[in-house]
């Protein structure tokens, strides 16, 4: 076991980050929270958003589509349903996403499902975040 902290970001296909780590930051309904060695056991939503993970002081920022954190004796889990670690974002891609999505929300006709709309920029930005290193 490491000095610090074992994390693993889980989805329903694939484990997609695993690593021993010295900090964690995500965003959560209450807002975003540091977890370091030996904090007290957690459990809790996540918001999408960025997680970010700092190893030897390197940045590793993960886009998180919602979820689950659980913490205990140094060892954290993220369930989530889709997690892109910020290397294989398509930062071109998530740009023109959250174009189409503001304009949608901007439009603001009959036919615009507004909920789905504010979602899908809340996705687009979380990975253009993660790729700025940005949390």
């Amino acid at each position: 076991m490491s000095n610090g902290i074992h994390i693993k970001v889980i989805t329903h296909q694939e484990i997609v980050y695993e690593n021993d780590i010295d900090e964690l930051y995500v965003k959560t309904p209450e807002g975003y929270m540091g977890i370091l060695k030996n904090h007290i056991p957690v459990v809790c939503a996540l918001n999408i958003g960025v997680a970010k993970v700092v190893k030897d002081k390197k940045p590793t920022c993960i886009a998180i589509m919602g979820g689950i954190l659980q913490f205990s004796e140094n060892k954290a889990t993220i369930l989530t349903d889709i997690a892109e670690l910020d290397c294989d974002i398509d930062v071109a891609r998530a740009k023109q996403a959250r174009e189409r999505a503001e304009a949608r929300i901007k439009a603001k006709g009959d036919n615009i499902d507004m909920a789905r709309a504010q979602i899908a920029l809340a996705k687009a930005i979380a990975r253009i975040s993660a790729t700025d290193k940005h949390i």
